[in-house]
């Protein structure tokens, strides 16, 4: 058993969770409504945009999820160092991706604090590079 590699994938499933559950429901109640019907049309156009955008997430967090505990838990990949470090990679991407956008929207220093799933990203990239 990878303990390391088994603690990431603890995390990227409470994510897969969170992000299924509470995410989807938060996401969902921001359609947006509006007086003029064309902008309005073009508002429900994005939104959808990005719920579907959004749900693509979650296909990732399920096979990210099942990967790790497969890593953490057997020996049937034989391709497992190489498999970790690259999903140690995508976890890191997925932090800096975060941040960057953060930074580019001129957030404030409590939505950092307060959209802090970057944190996640980062530990379980940091918990993959140790149990590869």
């Amino acid at each position: 058993m990878n303990t390391p590699v088994l603690i990431a994938a603890c995390i990227s499933l409470l994510a897969l969770v969170a992000h299924t559950f509470i995410g989807t429901k938060e996401t969902a109640s921001i359609i947006p409504n509006g007086e003029n019907r064309e902008s309005h049309r073009k508002l429900i156009l994005h939104w959808k945009q990005s719920m579907c955008a959004f749900q693509m997430l979650t296909v990732d967090l399920l096979l990210m999820t099942v990967a790790l505990f497969t890593i953490s838990l057997t020996d049937i990949i034989p391709f497992e160092y190489e498999l970790t470090l690259f999903l140690s990679v995508v976890f890191l991407l997925w932090g800096i991706a975060w941040l960057v956008q953060l930074f580019w929207l001129k957030a404030k220093a409590k939505t950092y604090a307060a959209l802090a799933q970057w944190v996640f990203w980062i530990i379980c990239s940091a918990l993959l590079y140790w149990g590869a």
